[in-house]
């Protein structure tokens, strides 16, 4: 297993980083232990989960992945060292989690709390915003015009940045959390948050993670640049386009259990006509090659200028295997050439 740094804090992570969002709806507590063992032992010392999980998300399900990880750590207690163990805080608008309020700094010592107690530990490495306040170009939304930058408060949104980090600071002043980072958030709302932290002297972000793939690759190079030269680690999510990559639904196939046969928070909006054409091509592009099709797009991503870190997610024990062996699969120039061409037919299919 690689590692790269983890943007400023110095911490070494795993070029793989365990997901968990399953854990708690498709998986459950023995599914998730065979999981975290199965990647300790690969050389994974990254996992990353969320307040807000299992997905999709709901009333019955918020809490229930950091419950499982808590139990591990329970039963594993001298393995808690060999984690870095990164968790979030919910943006607004689910009712059921702070009556879909904003983040505050006051809500994210609340939240910080609340997670540690599920986690069964006293500190948590890496502690991001699972989206911003504002309303961002994510899931979906990144086409000219669909949300408005214009009727964006800033000076209210920097108001809010700044409470937020001095929540953060209090936790980390307590010893609850090591690091700070982002999720689902633009390159402004980077840039401002490393203003106002040299501003006050308060904890730095030094991650981001968001949603990218050989679907879905909006932040190359723009937001990506800025990560290299901030020293901002960069972690995609979804590098499988919510398991689309992998072929599985291709001509509007729902195998029973599979994600796309759950509700989605934001709708199926990976699912088009163009995204459908470009799968259908890379499949065949790695049937033709010695990579299954999602190694094929979680190899792509590993070799990507800029990421530090790829979260990868499975509900099986094969799939889990499958997938993190595509991190020692380097792809051949000949190869890449050809995802390039399909890659350049569809740059952004959904």
């Amino acid at each position: 297993m690689k590692f790269s740094k983890l943007g400023s804090s110095g911490i070494d992570v795993s070029r793989v980083c365990l997901g968990s969002m399953t854990w708690g709806l498709q998986n459950n507590q023995q599914e998730a232990n065979q999981q975290i063992d199965y990647a300790l032992s690969q050389g994974i010392n990254f996992i990353d989960t969320a307040e807000m999980y299992a997905v999709p998300p709901s009333a019955d399900t918020y809490g229930k992945t950091e419950t499982i990880i808590g139990n591990w750590i329970e039963n594993n207690p001298a393995r808690r060292q060999e984690i870095i163990l990164a968790s979030k805080i919910s943006g607004p608008g689910i009712p059921w989690v702070r009556e879909g309020g904003i983040i505050t700094g006051t809500e994210v010592i609340n939240s910080v709390d609340a997670s540690l107690k599920r986690l069964k530990t006293d500190y948590i490495d890496l502690y991001q915003l699972h989206w911003p306040n504002r309303v961002g170009p994510h899931f979906g939304k990144q086409w000219p015009n669909q949300i408005s930058f214009s009727n964006v408060n800033s000076a209210e949104q920097t108001a809010q940045m700044l409470d937020i980090l001095q929540g953060l600071q209090h936790c980390v002043k307590a010893g609850k959390i090591r690091y700070c980072g982002l999720s689902d958030d633009t390159t402004w709302g980077i840039n401002t948050y490393l203003k106002l932290s040299e501003k006050h002297d308060l904890p730095r972000m030094v991650s981001i993670q968001n949603e990218f793939s050989l679907l879905h690759a909006k932040d190359w190079p723009y937001l990506i640049e800025n990560c290299v030269h901030e020293d901002i680690a960069y972690l995609p999510w979804s590098p499988l386009a919510g398991g689309a990559l992998s072929g599985k639904y291709l001509n509007q196939a729902r195998p029973a259990g599979s994600r796309w046969t759950f509700m989605q928070r934001n709708g199926i909006y990976r699912d088009t006509e163009q995204s459908q054409a470009a799968i259908a091509d890379y499949v065949k592009l790695a049937k033709q090659s010695s990579f299954t099709p999602s190694q094929l797009a979680l190899a792509w991503c590993n070799q990507v200028d800029g990421v530090t870190s790829t979260i990868i997610g499975a509900t099986s024990m094969p799939q889990l295997k499958e997938d993190i062996s595509a991190f020692s699969m380097p792809l051949p120039t000949a190869l890449l050439d050809e995802i390039s061409d399909i890659f350049k037919r569809y740059p952004m299919p959904y």
